[in-house]
């Protein structure tokens, strides 16, 4: 698992459009070899023309979409891959949850999300898993598959839940439009794939 963290005092999401993205994956994997493809055939730009998506104020996004918000806490760009399983995802949460990164009364990033009685607003994005090491357009074939990657991005936000953590959702595989506050900034990643090991 790959995740964005950013401290805010406040978020929000509109869904824009809740059709799920084509199987960017097998789209990948279907044209690795085309000569005349750049490295991937899904482009955030060609989804955002076709969609011909609205614009949204995001300091009131109560029109017609889909709306979420959460106060002061945490704000989770999630990427999953398809090596992930229970053991990514328990790491993942307990990691989260614990990581001291809010101010204590002395300025000093000491307390946790727990601690500040904060929320998180998790949403799924198969992007963190883009590789761009060849040609102008990223390939996310290490992406996990949609419906494994929406299997562990619901297991990960039940775990942070299972912590006493309110946890607000973005629609896995939607176009969706995030505003937030970053407090600080404060903005971390983290892969699971660096966790230490024995």
């Amino acid at each position: 698992m790959r995740i964005v963290l950013q401290r805010v005092r406040g978020a929000q999401l509109s869904v824009v459009d809740d059709t799920e993205t084509d199987d960017v994956t097998a789209n990948d994997a279907n044209n690795a070899n085309d000569p005349n493809n750049d490295t991937g055939n899904h482009n955030a730009t060609d989804t955002h023309e076709q969609m011909n998506t609205p614009a949204y104020d995001m300091s009131d996004p109560s029109g017609d979409g889909d709306s979420r918000r959460i106060g002061t806490g945490l704000l989770l760009l999630v990427g999953v891959q398809d090596s992930d399983g229970d053991a990514e995802v328990e790491w993942m949460a307990h990691k989260i949850a614990h990581m001291r990164i809010f101010e204590d009364a002395a300025g000093k990033m000491n307390r946790s999300v727990l601690e500040e009685h904060g929320s998180v607003l998790s949403v799924s994005q198969f992007t963190l898993y883009a590789d761009t090491r060849k040609g102008n357009r990223p390939s996310f074939t290490k992406a996990g598959r949609p419906e494994h990657a929406d299997t562990i991005w619901n297991a990960f936000n039940a775990e942070l839940r299972a912590y006493g953590i309110p946890v607000a959702e973005g629609v896995f595989g939607a176009h969706m439009l995030v505003g937030l506050e970053n407090d600080g900034p404060v903005t971390i990643i983290l892969d699971s794939d660096n966790r230490p090991t024995g």
